[in-house]
């Protein structure tokens, strides 16, 4: 099974300049792909103001090897050159960043991860609820969430609202886990690092210094 990674290029806060450079960077990274037989998607786009200008750009990548592929590419990208845009700005060094974002898919509970134990219910219903093994608790190791249900008389029935109240916990504990993801993928796309660049380019050709 092929292993996929998602890449985002972005200009951080950057001027157009930087947003200029994303969409060459994009081209270049899927050439790159096609190079060393990786599939590329592009799956997020947000364009700036100008032609030729994103904000940012994610991509799905899928293939072998992809950890040199990301570890030659993560990072800051400098660009040197003239903006295209502002004729008589001094400036010629310009910053992007790569930067491999956490995957978005819902993660499902598997159940085979999920231990059932029987035991005594307690509570309201007298004696005869006491002495008969009818309550089940739900325990999932990885996520470290369990539930205990005494709904019913009948072990197989709790048993099975077990794996529903276990499911929805679930459920909302990997909505939580990716919210706080998004929370830190959107701050790895607003700061770029200047300086110490993975790769440099340079003029309006865009070729890549050795």
């Amino acid at each position: 099974m092929m292993k996929t990674k998602t890449l985002t290029i972005s200009s951080g806060r950057g001027p157009a300049e930087c947003m200029w450079v994303v969409d060459k960077v994009l081209k270049e990274v899927i050439k790159d792909c096609k190079k060393r037989k990786i599939e590329a998607k592009i799956i997020k786009i947000s364009e700036g103001n100008f032609n030729q200008t994103l904000i940012s750009a994610t991509i799905l990548i899928q293939g072998q090897r992809l950890e040199d592929f990301v570890k030659d590419w993560r990072g800051s990208i400098q660009w040197i050159g003239k903006s295209p845009f502002r004729k008589y700005h001094k400036r010629k060094n310009w910053f992007i960043e790569i930067f491999e974002k956490d995957s978005d898919d819902d993660v499902k509970l598997n159940l085979n991860e999920v231990q059932f134990k029987a035991t005594k219910s307690s509570g309201p219903g007298g004696q005869h609820t006491n002495k008969t093994s009818s309550a089940v608790r739900a325990s999932h190791a990885k996520s470290g969430l369990s539930v205990l249900v005494q709904d019913s008389r009948s072990q197989h029935q709790n048993k099975k609202i077990a794996i529903q109240r276990l499911q929805e916990i679930f459920a909302e504990q990997q909505f939580n886990n990716r919210k706080t993801g998004e929370q830190e993928n959107w701050k790895k796309e607003i700061i770029v690092q200047r300086g110490n660049p993975t790769k440099t380019f340079s003029g309006q050709h865009f070729k890549e210094c050795q």
